[in-house]
């Protein structure tokens, strides 16, 4: 019997919706740069109020630790960092669910998201400047250097596909870039 993945207990349910979403966090910062170790998978996804029985469906509670609907609408309703989880009760596989509400750079993002392929299919993957601007919110936040690291590995493995000037005007806009000036001299 094959071992289940993250991309196949989400993506694959995720794509059969027809809900727009992306992948971000470690595992957007492994295709872009270094490998490492990961068992959940940030996702940014465009749920609306009439989607949310698709999300249900799509992760019965028999398989699956999901909000219920009540919870679920709560989070829609945000203007900004509207936010749940979804568990693979067999795997113990994380989802952090991240919704798109009113934040203009994850709109951006959704619009710019790249693809790769896997296993025959289509995966949407946040654009390498999102990526790298959240993990400085993060290692502003919390101080954890692997968010450094990560940034370091994507911009020495996927240069040739960040768009800088972006990236810094976003970056200054957000006061996060004294920090990117300081990765990008010891890069």
């Amino acid at each position: 019997m094959q071992e289940a993945n993250l991309f196949e207990v989400y993506l694959n349910k995720l794509n059969s919706l027809g809900i727009p979403y992306f992948v971000t966090g470690s595992v957007a910062s492994i295709v872009y740069g270094e490998p490492r170790l990961t068992n959940d998978i940030d996702i940014v996804l465009h749920l609306t109020k009439d989607s949310i029985a698709k999300i249900l469906e799509a992760f019965p509670l028999e398989a699956f630790y999901c909000p219920p609907y009540e919870v679920l609408m709560g989070e829609v309703v945000r203007k900004t960092r509207g936010h749940f989880n979804l568990i693979h009760h067999k795997t113990g596989f994380k989802a952090d669910i991240y919704l798109i509400g009113e934040d203009s750079l994850q709109r951006w993002a959704l619009n710019n998201r790249k693809f790769i392929e896997y296993s025959g299919k289509q995966i949407p993957i946040a654009p390498p400047e999102y990526v790298i601007l959240k993990k400085l919110e993060y290692y502003k936040e919390g101080g954890s250097t692997k968010h450094v690291d990560d940034i370091k590995g994507i911009i020495e493995h996927s240069s040739e596909l960040i768009d800088f000037n972006f990236l810094i005007e976003k970056a200054k806009e957000k006061n996060l870039d004294s920090i990117l000036d300081e990765i990008l001299k010891i890069k």
